[in-house]
C-alpha cells in the first residue's frame, strides 16, 4: 500500500525525477544547450538588426515552478468488494415433527416471533448463545436444573415483559446432573413460560423441550429457505443473515496489519456515489498462499475485512452488489510536500529540488501519495519556489 519515500516504487520517482541518476545528467545537459542556443539567438539578432544599442541579452529560458506546501498527506489503496447481508448460519432444526410452514426469503424475524412451523406449532426465535438442549419441566426444578440453557429461557422471557421471579444463580460448574453455571430453573420461570405460551397461542403447558425455539446471535434476515413442507423437523431448515448490509472485501495478508477496525473508509457503489463506511472488523484467518491445499498454490495470502455503510439507507435499494473500498493506509500530517515531478535524482545518489535561479538543495523523500511526496531537508520551507516537470 504505503512504502519509505527513499525505497518506495522506482518507477514512479524515474519518471518524476527523469530517469534516475541519467535522468539528471540530461536534465544539466538540457539546461546548457539551452543557454547556447539562447547565445546564438541574440547573436544572430544583433547581426539582423545591426543595432547594438536595442539588443537585449538572452536569458536563461523561464521553468515552470511550484511552491512548497505544507499539508496533510494520506496514501490510499481501492479493492474491489462484495455488498450483500454478511455470512449466512445455517439454521437446523431438532425434535421430532414435521415442517408445516416456512418463512420467505428475505422476512426479517425478532425475539418470541416463528421462524418456521413444526405439525402447525410455531417455532420461535429466542436470543443467546446455547440452544435449548434438553427439556425444562417441573421434573427439572425437583431435579436443581441450571445453566445456560436456563438462562436464555429467563433472559429472553424478562425482556418480553414477563415477571420470572428470583432468579438464582450458579456461579460455576461443580459435579452431579444439572447443577452447571448460570441461572437455576425455578418454578416461578415456567409460570412465566405459561403465560407466553398462553399469550402467544401455544398449549399452556409450562414446559420447553427440544425443537420448539430456536436459539440465535439476534434479530435475523432469512436467506436462502432449504427445507421443503413435510421434511422432518430435525434437517436443515433454512439460513439466516445479519439484518445490516456490509461489504466483505479480500485483503493482502502482507497490508492487513495496516487497516483496523474502527478505520474510516470509502464505498463506490455501482453508480458510482461514494459513501462513508468504517471498518467493523479483520479476519485472522489467512487463506491461501503456499501450502493451502484448499486453493491454488499461485493465490497470494488475504484476509478478510468487512466494513458497514455508515448510513444503512444509502445502500437500502441494493440487496446486492459489486462495490470498491478505499483505504487510508498511511497518514502524515503537517508535512512538507511538492509535486513527484519536483524531485530531481542526483548523479551522486539522492534527490534534490532545484530553486528558479539553478541552485540544488538536497532533500530526503517520505511519503508518496497522490502525485505528491514528503520532503524534507535544510534550507527548505512552505512557501518557497522550486522548479518542477509537472
Amino acid at each position: 500500500m504505503s512504502a519509505d519515500g527513499g525505497t518506495r516504487d522506482g518507477s514512479r520517482l524515474a519518471v518524476a525525477g527523469g530517469g534516475g541518476r541519467a535522468g539528471g545528467r540530461i536534465a544539466v545537459a538540457v539546461a546548457v544547450l539551452a543557454v547556447i542556443a539562447g547565445g546564438v539567438y541574440g547573436g544572430t539578432a544583433l547581426e539582423r538588426h545591426g543595432d547594438a544599442g536595442h539588443a537585449k541579452p538572452a536569458g536563461v529560458p523561464s521553468a515552470q515552478t511550484t511552491v512548497i506546501r505544507r499539508t496533510d498527506l494520506s496514501d490510499s489503496e481501492t479493492l474491489p468488494g462484495t455488498l450483500g447481508y454478511g455470512a449466512a448460519v445455517t439454521v437446523k432444526g431438532a425434535g421430532k415433527g414435521l415442517i408445516t410452514k416456512l418463512p420467505a426469503s428475505g422476512s426479517t424475524v425478532t425475539r418470541g416471533k416463528p421462524l418456521y412451523w413444526v405439525d402447525d406449532r410455531p417455532v420461535a426465535v429466542f436470543y443467546g448463545d446455547t440452544p435449548v438442549f434438553r427439556t425444562l419441566d417441573g421434573a427439572a426444578v425437583k431435579a436443581g436444573a441450571s445453566g445456560s440453557d436456563v438462562t436464555v429461557l429467563a433472559d429472553n422471557l424478562k425482556a418480553l415483559g414477563y415477571d420470572i421471579g428470583p432468579e438464582p444463580r450458579h456461579p460455576r460448574s461443580s459435579t452431579g446432573t444439572g447443577n452447571a453455571p448460570g441461572s437455576v430453573l425455578t418454578s416461578s420461570l415456567l409460570d412465566a413460560l405459561k403465560r407466553w405460551q398462553r399469550d402467544t397461542g401455544r398449549q399452556q403447558t409450562g414446559t420447553l423441550s427440544v425443537g420448539e425455539v430456536v436459539v440465535l446471535p439476534g434479530a435475523v434476515r432469512v436467506g436462502a429457505v432449504k427445507a421443503q413442507l413435510g421434511d422432518p423437523a430435525a434437517t436443515d431448515v433454512l439460513s439466516v443473515t445479519s439484518l445490516r448490509k456490509s461489504v466483505s472485501v479480500t485483503v493482502d495478508a502482507g497490508d492487513a496489519a495496516q487497516v483496523h477496525q474502527g478505520d474510516k473508509v470509502v464505498i463506490t457503489l455501482p453508480d458510482t456515489k461514494r459513501i462513508a463506511g468504517r471498518v467493523a472488523s479483520v479476519g485472522r484467518t489467512v487463506q491461501g498462499g503456499p501450502g493451502d491445499d484448499a486453493s491454488d498454490s499461485d493465490t497470494s495470502p488475504s484476509v478478510r475485512v468487512t466494513v458497514v455503510p455508515q448510513d444503512s439507507a444509502a445502500v437500502g435499494n441494493l440487496d446486492a452488489a459489486s462495490v470498491r473500498v478505499t483505504f487510508t493506509t498511511e497518514t502524515r500530517e503537517n508535512v512538507l510536500t511538492v509535486p513527484v515531478g519536483a524531485l530531481l535524482a542526483l548523479q551522486e545518489g539522492g534527490y534534490a529540488l532545484q530553486r528558479p535561479g539553478g541552485e540544488l538543495v538536497a532533500v530526503k523523500t517520505g511519503l508518496f501519495a497522490k502525485g505528491r511526496v514528503e520532503v524534507s531537508g535544510a534550507g527548505i520551507d512552505a512557501g518557497q519556489r522550486v522548479v518542477t516537470a509537472s
